[in-house]
This record gives C-alpha cells, structure tokens and sequence, in this order.
C-alpha cells in the first residue's frame, strides 16, 4: 500500500491583490510549498481554477504556472470543477502518487477575482451552472442559494435567525488565522441588522469572492527528505462524485446527495465512520450549504443542521468543529484554491500548528469542496501518521 502523504505547505493572505498578477500569486503559494517539503521537485503539476480563461483572460495555467516557476519539461494541467476545482486537484495529485506512477507532486489552486468589477464576477460564477435553463433566465449563484434557504425555512419551520451560528461560528476562527480575509468575530445583533444580498440571504450567510493562492506538495512517505521534521499526515480518503447540474432536475432539493456518497465512500476507503472526525472544513459558501452538508453528510438529522450551530456544536470547542480556521465566510473564497485552503488548513491543525485556533488532540479531520449546490462534491480525510 502506497501512502500519499502531504509534505509541503504554502498559502497566500486571501483579499483583493490588485498589484499581483495570477502567476505571480501562484508563485508565492508554491515557493512557500517547496521549501515547507525540503526543496522536493514536483514531476507533475495540477492547478485547480474556476474563471482564469473569463475573468483574467487565461487559460493553459498549468504550463503557465510551470514556466514561471523554473519547472519546465514537468506534466501540468488546468483542473477546473466549479467551486470543487480546488478539491478535483487535490484528487488527480493524490491519484498520481497514489497509483505509482508519480512520486511528487504538486497541486495548485488560486483564483483572480479582482481582474474585473463585480458585475462582470457574477457573470463569470453563473458559468458554471446550467447555461440553457438557469443562467439564460437571471439566476445568479446566491439566488440559486436564497431559493434553497427559503424551502428550507419553509419545510421545515426554521427562522432565518436560526443560521446565524454559522457565521458567527467562523467570524470567531477568523480572528486567529492570519491568512484570512476577515479577522473580526460578529455579534448576532450585527447579523440580524444585516443587509439583504437575495432575501432570505444576508451578508453575513454569503463568503466573499476573493483572489488566493494555496500549494500542497504530495509524495510517499519514504521519499521525503531526511531533514524533514514536521509531525506527518497522509490521504487516507478521497472520492469525487456528481449530481445533476441543474437545481430544478433533482427530486429532493435539500438533499445534498452527492455530499452524502462522497461522504460514504472517503470514509469506506479509510476505513472509518464519519463520526470518528475530529473536524469538518466543509463548503460555507451560504449558510444554507452549511446546514445542508451536515445534514446530508451524516452529522445532523435532516432540518437540524442548524441545531449544530444554535448549540455551538461546531465552535471549536464542540462535538464536531468547522471552519476551524475562518471558513470561506472569514477566511475568504478563491473559488478554485478553496480546496487547497482547507487541505492547508487541515494539515495544520493535524500538525498541531493551528495557533489559537488549535484543536487539542486532533488526529483526523475531512475536508469537502462543492461546484454549485452540491452539483460536485470532493472529500477527502487526513489522518495524522503515528
């Protein structure tokens, strides 16, 4: 058996680098990666990016990236998901050592939003939903979101006030990871004042769109170099899987059914139950999202998932901490390098480098990426090695 494990680590601040070219934020993430791994060179490069080719009038990133960062002759590739680019990276990385056929590998994700003005971002984002019958009509991501909220709130008798926990809960993780976008915790009477972005949703329920860079370095255990000295964490469980692209074509809305295989399935390869996770870094693009992957993935009943944050299950502290380390509420969402965000975040919090942010004895953790409502979902589970 192969074990894939995570070697080198590099993050950029997440906000709005207007002075940064895309190459130039990439660089910054997988310098950082190569010297966190002892200086190993990748044989392969996959990059996850949702809106180069619209929003920064780039595709081919990942021979792009491999030139700009002296690693030319490698295999590089684009890897692109909607939301889950991130996390489909991640996957072609762990799959390549995984198999044999690699022995290093670096995996990429980063995202320019601020190439262009709002209107224009939106724009970009509702690619990735059904072009001929949602985008072609108006709806926008956060429409498709409040849409959500509302049945919810509906079906099963919920006030909006009831995801406030949500926010609340990863404004507060924020504050102690300084590579996040908003480092202020948030009172929930500053929610309830909150503006409308697409009512139900306030704008405290929506993540911010943000330009990032973040970079793994994967390899086998026995190929890291002798001077490496961090406490050492594998790929245990990785599954990927698909539901219908289009809302409206599935049955049962609320049901996230691809967050529960993916679940399912990462934790049948590794072998355990989901409740043997020490934390969840789940997809908090919406707060509705939040209610549903917990829901969806085992850790509530169906309607209650917002009973985990009421009871601030998922502070740190609680049965099953999220958004350890802000989120993409806090933290900040470069789309196609969230992945990567909450691999990073992971393994830090495994590494037991998480700051005040530290969960205490952490030994597993699972990490989940979505491309729209849950039209993908990429999970993967970490495992601190003994």
């Amino acid at each position: 058996m192969i074990d894939v494990v995570i070697a080198g680590l590099g993050e950029t601040v997440v906000g709005e680098h207007w002075d940064v070219s895309l190459r130039e934020l990439a660089y910054k993430a997988m310098d950082l990666a190569q010297q966190d791994a002892g200086g190993l060179r990748p044989q392969a490069l996959y990059v996850g990016n949702m809106l180069a080719p619209i929003v920064s009038g780039q595709a081919h990133i990942g021979t792009l990236l491999a030139d700009f960062a002296g690693l030319r002759g490698i295999e590089a590739q684009t890897v692109e998901a909607g939301g889950a680019s991130g996390g489909a990276a991640l996957r072609l990385g762990y799959l390549a050592v995984k198999s044999g056929l690699l022995d290093v590998v670096m995996v990429v994700g980063v995202e320019k939003t601020t190439d262009r003005i709002s209107a224009d971002i939106e724009a970009a984002i509702t690619t990735t939903m059904d072009s001929d019958y949602e985008a072609i009509h108006g709806l926008t991501s956060a429409a498709q979101g409040a849409m959500l909220m509302r049945r919810y709130m509906v079906e099963f008798g919920v006030p909006r006030q009831a995801f406030a926990g949500f926010p609340l809960v990863a404004h507060a993780n924020g504050v102690g990871n300084p590579n996040a976008m908003f480092r202020r915790a948030i009172k929930s009477t500053l929610y309830e004042r909150a503006g409308y972005i697409s009512t139900p949703l306030n704008m405290f329920d929506v993540a911010p769109d943000a330009d990032g860079a973040a970079a793994l370095i994967l390899t086998r255990r026995e190929l890291l170099p002798t001077e490496f000295t961090h406490p050492l964490v594998r790929i245990i469980g990785s599954s990927m899987v698909t539901d219908s692209l289009a809302l409206h074509d599935r049955e049962d809305p609320l049901d996230f059914r691809s967050v529960r295989l993916s679940v399912e399935r990462a934790c049948s390869q590794a072998g355990l139950a989901h409740s043997e996770m020490d934390f969840l870094e789940l997809f908090d693009l919406f707060s509705i999202y939040a209610a549903l992957t917990l829901e969806a993935g085992g850790f509530a009943e169906r309607g209650k998932g917002w009973q985990l944050a009421e009871n601030r299950n998922i502070a740190l502290d609680g049965a099953i901490p999220i958004s350890t380390m802000g989120g993409l509420k806090a933290r900040g969402n470069p789309w196609g390098a969230t992945g990567i965000y909450q691999a990073i975040e992971a393994v830090l919090q495994l590494r037991g480098s998480a700051g005040e942010n530290q969960i205490p004895n952490a030994r597993r953790g699972m990490i989940q990426c979505l491309g729209g409502p849950a039209a993908t979902a990429v999970t993967h589970i970490l495992e601190l090695v003994n």
